[in-house]
This record gives C-alpha cells, sequence and structure tokens, in this order.
C-alpha cells in the first residue's frame, strides 16, 4: 500500500522556547538536524537517532519530530510491526504501530507528546490505516516523572486519545501480565471491514475470549 507521505507542521510555544512539530520528515532532512542527548528512554542517542533515520526511508515508515531551532527534542514512531510480535502475523499492510514517542525532560509537560500526534493525524493517508500502540508500564519513566503506574497511565493514555488512539481489549500475553499494560489504536474512516475482522482476530487468539 503506498500512500504519499504529506508534510504537515505547527508551532507549539512553550516555557522554554518555541518548537516546531512537523513531519514525516525524509532521512535526508533527518540527518541536517542534532538529536538531543536526553533522548535515552529506548536506545543511546547516536543509536537510536540512526534508528529514526532507518524508519524514515521505509515505504510505510514516518518520523515525526518536535525541534528546538535545529535540534530535535522528541519524537515519535510510525512502521509496520516487528516481525516477532503478534501484530505482524496477519501480514496486514494497512496495520502501522506507532512504536515510540518520546520528549525530552525539559519539554515534558507543555503537550509535546499530544501535538506529535495530532500532527501526525492531519496526513490524509492515515484514514487507510489501523494504528496501534501497544502500551508496557516498564517503558514509562515512572521515576523522573515522580508518578505511580496509574498516574502515569492516565496521563498516556490522555496523550493517545488526542491523536484518536483508544483502548482496546487483548489476550496478548504481555499486555495481560500486568493490568496498567494496554493496546490502544485508530482505525481510520477508510479501512475495510476484512481488515478490521483481522484486526480483531489478531487481539484475540483465544476464541472463547472474543
Amino acid at each position: 500500500m503506498k500512500h504519499p507521505k504529506i508534510y504537515n507542521a505547527k508551532e507549539l510555544k512553550t516555557t522554554e522556547g518555541t518548537l516546531i512539530i512537523e513531519g514525516p520528515i525524509h532521512p535526508e532532512t533527518l540527518q541536517s538536524y542534532e538529536y538531543h542527548e536526553d533522548l535515552v528512554a529506548f536506545r543511546r542517542p547516536k543509536e537510536q537517532f540512526k534508528a529514526l533515520i532507518e524508519i524514515a526511508g521505509l515505504e510505510e515508515g514516518r518520523i515525526l519530530i518536535a525541534r528546538h531551532r535545529n535540534t530535535i527534542v522528541g519524537y515519535v514512531t510510525f512502521l509496520h510491526p516487528d516481525p516477532l510480535e503478534r501484530w505482524s502475523e496477519g501480514n496486514m499492510e494497512d496495520l502501522i504501530e506507532l512504536g515510540a514517542i518520546e520528549v525530552i525532560p525539559k519539554f515534558r509537560g507543555s503537550g509535546v507528546g499530544k501535538h506529535l500526534l495530532q500532527v501526525s493525524m492531519m496526513d490524509d493517508a492515515m484514514e487507510d490505516y489501523i494504528i496501534i500502540t501497544t502500551e508496557y508500564y516498564w517503558h514509562w519513566d515512572l521515576k523522573g516523572t515522580g508518578l505511580n503506574v496509574w498516574d502515569y497511565r492516565k496521563v498516556m493514555e490522555k496523550m493517545m486519545n488526542a491523536g484518536g488512539l483508544i483502548w482496546y481489549a487483548t489476550d496478548e500475553p504481555e499486555i495481560s501480565s500486568h493490568p496498567a499494560n494496554c493496546l490502544m489504536a485508530r482505525i481510520g474512516s477508510r479501512v475495510s471491514s476484512d481488515s478490521i475482522q483481522k484486526f480483531d482476530q489478531l487481539r484475540f487468539t483465544n476464541r472463547f475470549m472474543y
């Protein structure tokens, strides 16, 4: 499924300065920016920056960034699910995963994540996709935020809701392993009923639970 990646952007004024929220970004453009050293949630900064550039070059890959002047201070990624995950088993061309969203501590609390998601959904091509995200409490910065697992979950869910993602039930073992973990998804307005049915089958492998 080939879709043009339609660039969108908006300004976000914060107490720490004005950010540009923009994307999807081409790999060459990404490489021209600095990558903030506090973006450490998933890998070392250099390794994660390299991964973002690779994702941006994929046919379905989308990277949107929050930029302070010439420095990337936040990002969100969209791409097909990892081949080792349940969500790839249906080989669905119209299912993509919000794989990571991260903002440096300095700009947290300014709604950067929410605006990254809103700009992401300004691209009309997103109406052709089922977008999922799997949230696991062990990825959350509980220490840095001082929030407990349930308060963090509320913040995360509210942020995802801003991008149109809502909670969906599933029997996937890792998600089911802790009640704070969850699956959230946004089903685009042009997604076929066949794809929605496939997604429902992926959510539940134990038929009696469906």
